[in-house]
């Protein structure tokens, strides 16, 4: 068996309506995105990590960050994240699509191997050369309420097979499918869910055939209500916060950050006010181009 091409690709654009411009906004001397591509690169699993942005004029300076970087980028449409995540998974010839989002600079490199083994349905780097088990459609190491997460919200790591994404990109039609890249394969009325905890699956089996096979990488005990990601001012203060914790390092763990929080139980309480989107929330942006068109 061939070893799979494994394309993690970050999403980030400039127009965050909470936090405009944040993927470029400065984290102990580097530009946000700057922190999750290089953090990104770190997972022992990943062929390659791309960028796919939008084809705004607002976004150019993201394109002028990757070249400046050496990145690669695709850009696409600004609210049809899916279409933007398909056709660069396309042209990258991606066997396996890792998600990841541009606001999340503690991504941990070790988690999504985990992530991306799971869904490979091996255990470890030299498996994924000689595994012939069939890999599950989709595995996460969260997902939206009312699915649940045990990990803190900010290390979210998706990953699909290039199959089920293009099932999804042919059929989804809900501006939140499309905005959201992964909620139609994972909607329960067309997937099963298993949790890594578990034996049994987490929801019924659909009545509908060949199912997507979904699997939730959980953590025990539950960090799930810990909020890492950059959404808020408030959400850049913990950040910035905890990378100077760590003498602005490049590299330090989620278990390092998860101590130290433990240690300092008052740095939570940063963005503590900070309400987390809906993963059926739309960009009413959005809403409003297709009214016009």
């Amino acid at each position: 068996m061939a070893k799979p091409n494994i394309v993690a690709i970050i999403q980030a654009r400039m127009s965050s309506t909470r936090l405009p411009g944040k993927v470029m906004l400065d984290i102990a001397g580097e530009p946000m995105l700057v922190r999750v591509v290089e953090r990104t690169r770190r997972a022992k699993t990943i062929g390659l990590v791309a960028v796919a942005t939008s084809t705004e004029t607002t976004d150019d300076p993201i394109q002028s960050l990757c070249l400046e970087r050496k990145t690669p980028y695709i850009r696409g449409s600004h609210f049809d994240v899916l279409d933007r995540y398909y056709l660069a998974a396309r042209q990258l010839q991606a066997d396996f699509i890792v998600r990841i989002t541009a606001d999340c600079p503690l991504i941990d490199p070790g988690l999504i191997d985990e992530t991306v083994l799971a869904c490979i349905s091996c255990t470890t780097i030299e498996e994924m050369n000689e595994s012939h088990q069939k890999p599950w459609d989709f595995a996460a190491n969260r997902l939206p309420p009312p699915f649940g997460r045990t990990y803190p919200i900010g290390l979210d790591t998706e990953v699909c097979t290039f199959q089920a994404l293009e099932e999804a990109w042919n059929q989804a039609n809900h501006p939140y499918q499309r905005e959201h890249v992964m909620p139609y394969i994972y909607d329960p009325v067309r997937s099963i869910h298993y949790s890594t905890l578990e034996r049994l699956p987490l929801t019924p089996q659909p009545e509908i055939p060949n199912p997507f096979r979904v699997l939730r990488v959980d953590h025990t005990p539950d960090y799930g209500k810990l909020r890492w990601t950059v959404d808020t001012p408030q959400d850049l203060q913990l950040i910035r916060h905890i990378f100077a914790c760590f003498n602005n390092q490049e590299y330090f763990s989620w278990k390092d950050v998860l101590q130290l929080l433990q240690k300092n139980p008052d740095l939570a309480l940063i963005n503590a006010n900070t309400q987390h989107k809906s993963a059926t929330d739309i960009d009413q942006r959005a809403l409003n181009q297709i009214s016009n068109d």
